[in-house]
């Protein structure tokens, strides 16, 4: 049962502020477009829909941070379709090279509101843009309650953000409308070491929530090699602390969930996917891993009922499935452009799009029925060495 949320009066005069930004938003066009002007107007009078045959790139360049989008033909094949200031910039985590957040989710997509979700790390914002199709309106940018934000969660209408500096912090929101209004109260500091080095191994990788938004998980990587499970209580509150869950010297990074409803860990220092059950006490049971055979294994994507795991080190896509108990297979590797980093799949399952921060490529894949890539081609994002953030339609 949905339970009214009702506003109190500070939280009112947050939203009448935050709709101010809309109006002044709307007013906002596409640095270039590959469709006319007239049909952008179209979608805009008409209203948002949501995302549809496209690819959203983020750039995270220090000089202004940029959403890219794509157009996706049927055959799976990327057009350019816009460039989208997100009003903030990106930033550079110390000792990254390919990957400057280090993280996977930055850029997230909302399909409860139409919404996609970008994170400023240079500028500590968060960017919310209305989705029609491959169009985007930016409508809101605002602070993301801590420093260096990476990566975003979302689920129905609540959303959390995890920075990654000064020991690492979450902060939660509640979506009205069109905009985020930040949730008092919901700050959780996560006690990581501010100190460690090099960053971009020590900072957290990814918030997520599980599939029935019960709780929300973070990655520590090096700092601890932690995964940290926060019950999610009544009304979006996190519990006070986590159930640390200590995966000593796996370099825990990226996060997803298999068909089977398996937490599925991309480890960076074991080079391994694993798989995990979660007890109702919020403690993890590994129930596999299996390795990639690649250098740099930090990401992993679903894609119809297969998982398939970026190596940046190696230049190269792995793919596996998972068995209903967790088990998992590799199916064999296929290169990538250099610095293989996020990934995300379109049309159920049928596209894979690989982001690669050496030269800021997306190159494109074709999967088969037995998960095997087969290369449809490649585009260049402007401006986008080591950008990280892409989802896919």
């Amino acid at each position: 049962m949905k339970v009214p949320i009702r506003l109190k009066p500070a939280a009112a005069a947050a939203v009448t502020a935050a709709a101010a930004t809309v109006v002044v938003a709307a007013l906002a066009t596409p640095a270039f477009a590959s469709t006319s002007s007239a049909n952008s107007t179209v979608a805009s009078r008409s209203g948002y829909y949501g995302a549809s045959h496209a690819v959203f790139v983020q750039t995270d360049s220090t000089s202004g941070n940029d959403v890219v989008a794509y157009h996706r033909a049927a055959d799976g094949a990327l057009s350019p379709a816009g460039s989208y200031p997100t009003g903030g910039r990106g930033g550079v985590l110390g000792g990254s090279v390919v990957d400057h957040t280090a993280s996977q989710g930055s850029l997230t997509y909302d399909p409860w509101h139409s919404l996609l979700y970008a994170v400023n790390a240079g500028s500590n914002t968060v960017s919310v843009f209305a989705v029609s199709g491959d169009h985007l309106a930016l409508r809101q940018v605002l602070g993301s309650g801590g420093t260096f934000p990476v990566s975003v969660a979302v689920h129905g209408d609540l959303v959390y953000v995890v920075n990654a500096l000064d020991g690492g912090s979450l902060q939660g929101y509640r979506v009205f409308g069109s905009f985020l209004v930040p949730l008092p109260g919901s700050s959780r500091a996560l006690g990581l070491n501010p100190d460690a080095s090099p960053q971009f191994t020590n900072t957290p990788g990814q918030v997520a929530f599980t599939p029935d938004g019960s709780r929300l998980i973070v990655t520590t990587k090096a700092n601890g090699n932690d995964i940290d499970v926060f019950d999610v209580g009544f009304g979006g509150w996190l519990s006070a602390a986590p159930v640390v869950n200590s995966e000593p010297g796996t370099v825990p990074f990226a996060i997803t969930f298999d068909s089977h409803g398996h937490l599925v860990i991309a480890e960076a220092g074991t080079d391994a996917l694993a798989t995990f059950a979660i007890s109702g006490r919020g403690t993890l049971t590994q129930l596999d891993a299996a390795g990639t055979g690649k250098a740099a294994t930090c990401w992993v994507a679903p894609a119809g009922s297969f998982l398939f795991a970026s190596s940046a080190g190696s230049a190269a896509e792995s793919g596996f499935t998972a068995a209903a108990d967790g088990q998992l297979t590799l199916l064999g590797a296929t290169a990538t452009d250099a610095g293989t980093v996020d990934a995300s799949a379109a049309a159920g399952g049928q596209f894979l799009y690989v982001q690669t921060g050496g030269a800021g490529i997306v190159d494109e894949y074709a999967v088969g029925s037995s998960g095997a890539l087969t290369e449809i081609g490649s585009v260049t994002v402007p401006d986008a060495v080591g950008g990280e953030g892409i989802v896919a339609f």
